[in-house]
């Protein structure tokens, strides 16, 4: 039985505030990028749950243009890191150099920031580096600090990390580590336009005039809203499914089908229970809603189980794929179970 009627619901006025908002920074993006109306709404899901995100899709899909262009909506300060074979832990980090003083001569390290120390870090082309420099973004993007030597430096607040990556192109690649992957709370598919869609695009970037943004949030705005929505009430009820979601993706789990038994090999571990609901939060709150409901689980089902589920030899030969296992998943858990 249900109980998410017996759940608190969240200040509807401050929840009707964050709503206005993110239709302000929809409508501030709307005049640089035309169409990708869902991608926008889980970029915004993962910028109000405080979380990181990667977005998938093919080159000239404007994946660069809409990070940098929600940085300047939010007035964040943004760095972008092209990721490369040749790139170091240090080209993330920063590093110690040695600086002499012109005073007393006396030489002494002075720690140099690395691009990480913004607000909003894109990542492009994550899975062209080595796991040794990939593996340089897991303690900024889980503690948000950096180690180097013996010192560690705090990054700024707000910070996200949008990574993107290129799914058709396998040379000059690395398999991002499962430890990475996980990192990210979301996995946007970023499409191809639909045929008016991409006539407004070629419209309105082959003019004389370029739209120019301003900025509607401030960071601050943002860490408020941000407490907002971690706050957000839900259910028992609602957090069992999305436990039981996540544990029907593990092929020696009793809620396993026979079809997650015979092409799964690892499902998604807790953290993917914990982000369903906070990403259910993030749905919630920018559709107005004051508390979480199955269907807001539901709809971020696929961006956060989807990377998270390694699918077998036997699966890719008969053509069955991630994204086909999280809708068996969807099918298999009920409400009631």
């Amino acid at each position: 039985m249900s109980t998410e009627s017996n759940v608190a619901s969240a200040d509807p006025s401050a929840v009707e505030k964050l709503k206005d908002s993110a239709e302000r920074v929809r409508s501030e993006l709307g005049k640089v990028i035309i169409g990708q109306d869902e991608v926008i709404e889980q970029v915004l899901i993962s910028i109000f749950t405080r979380s990181h995100a990667l977005l998938v899709g093919v080159p000239g899909l404007a994946k660069t243009l809409l990070i940098s262009s929600l940085a300047e909506s939010l007035d964040l300060n943004y760095k972008r890191i092209q990721f490369t074979p040749d790139l170091m832990p240090s080209d993330i980090t920063g590093t110690d150099i040695v600086q002499e003083d012109p005073e007393s001569g006396r030489r002494q390290l002075e720690f140099l920031q690395g691009p990480v120390f913004a607000n909003l870090l894109l990542a492009d082309e994550i899975n062209r580096t080595p796991p040794k420099t990939q593996a340089a973004m897991l303690q900024t993007m889980q503690e948000r600090e950096v180690s180097v030597g013996r010192e560690t430096y705090a990054l700024p607040s707000p910070f996200f990390v949008f990574a993107t990556r290129n799914p058709i192109e396998q040379e000059g690649t690395y398999q991002l580590p499962e430890a990475a992957t996980d990192r990210f709370m979301l996995s946007i598919q970023v499409n191809y336009p639909t045929v008016d869609e991409e006539i407004g695009v070629v419209s309105e970037t082959t003019g004389v005039e370029s739209p120019e943004l301003s900025p509607v949030l401030s960071g601050a705005e943002v860490l408020q809203f941000q407490r907002l929505v971690r706050a957000m009430p839900v259910s028992r009820d609602v957090i069992r499914y999305a436990v039981l979601l996540a544990n029907a993706s593990r092929p020696e789990s009793g809620q396993a089908t026979d079809t997650i038994r015979e092409y799964v090999r690892f499902g998604a571990g807790p953290r993917a229970s914990q982000y369903l609901i906070l990403g259910a939060k993030g749905r919630a709150a920018i559709a107005g809603d004051p508390c979480v409901s199955f269907d807001h689980v539901r709809a971020v089902a696929r961006q956060v189980l989807e990377h998270r589920v390694l699918c077998n030899f036997k699966a890719r030969s008969n053509g069955v794929d991630e994204g086909r296992i999280v809708e068996e998943i969807l099918s298999a858990v009920s409400e009631t179970d």
